[in-house]
């Protein structure tokens, strides 16, 4: 079988898993306290599945590296919010809308038009240690920039989440061409170093990614999927030979591409917003007093008593008119 349909293969298998593992987060989240640290995670089986998730998404993705480059393999990344989308709303008890389809279709279109001008041959070259150092001083003087204190910090959580998991990638493509290549030795301090820098980046990738989730899922997961390919792919053809084949028909292609998989981003992460936002109200008189989808402390209508109706015997929190007689 062709070393590219391998590598895409793999890579589907993978994003489904990856997509997987972000509901999962999402949900994590939305029941997590905002100032809930990392040893409070540590106790919830919800969190070992995602983690369980993760793992298995990436230990996919480290194969698809050895059969693909990275200017293949990290954007077909993106999948990971397409197959987010119907599983979210699955989650979540309602239909995906129709502009989350259009999100869906112009996004595979723009995978599409990038997968026929990236390069097919399988990857040979590696990161040398000083080139792996410098890229790893790189990744953590950007994710501290973004950590800091400031506005929207679910997006730049996120932003940090995605090009630590990137950069995760491309070192990990580095340890699986020279451990499987059989020109250099099994054991070496640049490998040493590049495994350690991957765990790190790895777990960072994860634990950010868990902060950007608690403002929902939709924004924070389309900025990972698109920081990701971006800081894998810059690593890949600054540092590692890949290339984009073809000629000027090619980039402008893959420029067409780009912006169409850019506006199926944009479109996924407004509509789950959107409904994201629509199911937070609870839905009064469903039957059997049970919560609507997404109903949380913060929107229920508690009731009091069962007596006469007393101006205190429904209080409506979120400022609704009581219901009942006067």
């Amino acid at each position: 079988m062709n070393t590219t349909v391998i590598a895409v293969v793999l890579s589907l298998v993978s994003a489904a898993a990856y997509a997987s593992a972000a509901v999962a987060q999402a949900r994590l989240a939305g029941r997590t306290e905002p100032d809930a640290g990392v040893l409070r995670l540590l106790g919830r089986g919800a969190w070992w599945s995602a983690v369980a998730l993760n793992a298995g998404g990436a230990l996919l993705h480290v194969a698809a590296l050895k059969y693909g480059p990275l200017t293949l393999v990290q954007p077909l990344g993106a999948l990971t919010l397409v197959a987010a989308v119907p599983l979210g709303a699955r989650a979540a008890g309602r239909r995906v809308t129709r502009t989350e389809w259009r999100g869906t279709f112009l996004t595979l279109l723009g995978l599409g038009a990038l997968l026929l001008t990236v390069g097919g041959a399988a990857p040979h070259e590696t990161l040398s240690l000083p080139e792996a150092l410098a890229v790893g001083a790189g990744t953590m003087a950007v994710v501290a920039g973004l950590s800091r204190p400031g506005a929207r910090p679910g997006l730049r959580h996120a932003a940090a989440s995605g090009i630590t998991s990137g950069v995760a990638s491309a070192l990990t493509q580095t340890l699986t061409v020279s451990v499987t290549d059989h020109t250099h030795p099994l054991f070496s301090w640049r490998l040493v170093v590049v495994a350690v820098l991957v765990s790190a980046f790895a777990m960072s990738g994860l634990l950010l990614a868990q902060t950007a989730y608690r403002g929902g899922l939709g924004a924070p997961l389309a900025v990972v999927t698109l920081a990701n390919p971006v800081a894998a792919a810059a690593i890949g053809l600054a540092l590692l030979g890949e290339h984009l084949r073809g000629g000027t028909t090619s980039l402008f292609l893959a420029l067409l591409g780009t912006a169409a998989a850019v506006r199926g981003v944009i479109l996924l992460s407004r509509a789950q917003a959107e409904a994201s936002a629509a199911a937070g109200p609870v839905t009064a008189g469903r039957a059997g007093g049970e919560p609507g989808p997404g109903a949380g402390s913060s929107s229920r209508v508690v009731i009091a008593s069962r007596g006469p109706m007393d101006p205190t015997a429904l209080r409506p929190e979120l400022g609704r008119a009581p219901v009942g007689g006067s």
